[in-house]
């Protein structure tokens, strides 16, 4: 699978975990300590992220980082 559409699938899996928990961006964002500028860069799939940044988003999102690749 190419980089892009991996980091596209990825960003649109975080997106739909944040939406279930009713989060908006800017909430997420702050509770993972981000501008919610990158955290919408993250979403569109126009950022490589780090292990360290996903499993901070999981943490917040209070899912195991697993959750993010189930796509």
């Amino acid at each position: 699978m190419k980089d892009e559409i991996l980091q596209k699938k990825l960003g649109k899996r975080i997106q739909e975990i944040r939406l279930s928990k009713n989060l908006s961006e800017q909430d997420l964002a702050a509770k993972c300590n981000f501008e919610k500028s990158n955290m919408s860069r993250l979403e569109a799939g126009r950022v490589n992220s780090t292990i360290s940044t996903l499993n901070k988003i999981a943490q917040s999102l209070e899912v195991n980082i697993v959750e993010l690749f189930k796509f």
